[in-house]
């Protein structure tokens, strides 16, 4: 009779079983000796071991890329791009824009005010003549979309200073959106008072005192909160280009919209574009608004098109502001007076990059289509 058997032991190691013997003893009664029992393993399936960490081929997963992920779950399906680009460039946590410098040799890419004074110099020269075309009003309010370091809005401020009439009257807002660009931009202009990503005022924005000029410098994070009760010079460069795009496809179905998924396992990247089995809320409202204006022929050309209603909207905003009050608007950006079928891309290290790779470790940048935003 069997008193105790042993019960058989495995070692899992890269996923392959490797069997122990195990010992056998008998009582007295029925056997004195001790016998060993060798089980054959090799007929059993051998499956591959789990790999909870990263996918084999995959790319390294950025914290934007778990964040975007776990928006598409919680939705249950893809998003559209528009957010996506939105997510990726001005996520208050993780966004592109929001912690770290971006321009300049040691960035990703390099804007005209970083490499030449003049350039800024000759937009403040701009701003001066329309204020002497506005008749030289007492106030006029300037307004920089996107100010980047600071740069452009420091050697417009330079190149203006000797014109104490126009100087003394300037009320300047900056629209940024980064905490950690408020502070390059508050240093390139010498400014006064608490940093700019602490000192606010009643209205909740930030301000300071720039130097030498002496004039009000304010922080918002959109237009909309900026005061509109003046003759007001917008100058917004390279900042349409950063506005979130939607892209449309036509097909048998209609104008279908193209999505962000998370992609397949066996796939390098951890996102794939998809197209919309139908068409969407989006390419209702959008596409027969861009291309109602277009000649037959060339409407019934495009298979693809892409669009930004944030810069319609901003452009519409800046029109009201204009025709209420008085001003101007300089708009500065790579673009045609036609619309895009896609020209969304990615840039990293000046160079350029896939659309998906490593979600927050690169700008993306879309032409700007201006006659939408006339």
């Amino acid at each position: 009779m069997l008193s105790r058997l042993m019960p058989q032991r495995y070692n899992v190691a890269a996923g392959l079983l490797k069997p122990y013997s195990a010992r056998c003893l008998f009582s007295r009664t029925e056997c004195s000796a001790e016998h060993d029992i060798s089980i054959d393993t090799s007929a059993l399936s051998r499956p591959e071991a789990h790999n909870h960490g990263k996918l084999p081929g995959k790319e390294p997963e950025t914290e934007m890329a778990k964040h975007i992920k776990s928006i598409i779950r919680f939705r249950g399906g893809p998003i559209t791009l528009a957010e996506y680009m939105s997510e990726v460039l001005t996520n208050p946590q993780a966004g592109y824009y929001i912690n770290r410098d971006v321009f300049g040799t040691d960035g990703d890419f390099t804007t005209s005010p970083e490499i030449s004074q003049l350039f800024g110099e000759m937009i403040g020269i701009w701003c001066l003549t329309v204020w002497q075309q506005l008749g030289s009003p007492r106030k006029m309010r300037l307004v920089e979309l996107g100010p980047g370091r600071g740069t452009l809005m420091a050697d417009l401020l330079r190149a203006t200073a000797p014109f104490k009439p126009f100087i003394s009257g300037l009320d300047v807002h900056l629209v940024e959106v980064s905490k950690f660009l408020r502070l390059q931009q508050w240093d390139k202009l010498h400014c006064h008072g608490l940093p700019a990503s602490t000192a606010s005022t009643t209205e909740g924005h930030q301000t300071g005192t720039a130097m030498p000029s002496g004039v009000q410098v304010h922080w918002h994070r959109s237009l909309h909160e900026v005061p509109d009760d003046l003759p007001t010079v917008c100058v917004a460069h390279e900042f349409l280009d950063a506005l979130p795009v939607h892209q449309f496809q036509k097909t048998e179905r209609g104008w279908c919209e193209r999505l962000i998924d998370v992609a397949s396992d066996d796939s390098p990247l951890h996102f794939r574009l998809v197209l919309s089995p139908c068409p969407t809320p989006a390419s209702r409202l959008l596409v027969d608004r861009r291309l109602g204006a277009l000649p037959f022929d060339q409407k019934a050309a495009m298979k693809g098109l892409e669009v930004s209603p944030q810069a319609m909207s901003t452009a519409g905003d800046l029109a009201k502001r204009v025709a209420t009050h008085g001003g101007a608007a300089l708009l500065i950006d790579y673009g045609r007076n036609r619309p895009y079928p896609t020209s969304l891309q990615a840039i990293r290290e000046h160079q350029f990059c896939g659309l998906l790779e490593q979600p927050g470790k690169a700008d993306l940048s879309a032409h700007v289509d201006f006659a939408a935003i006339r």
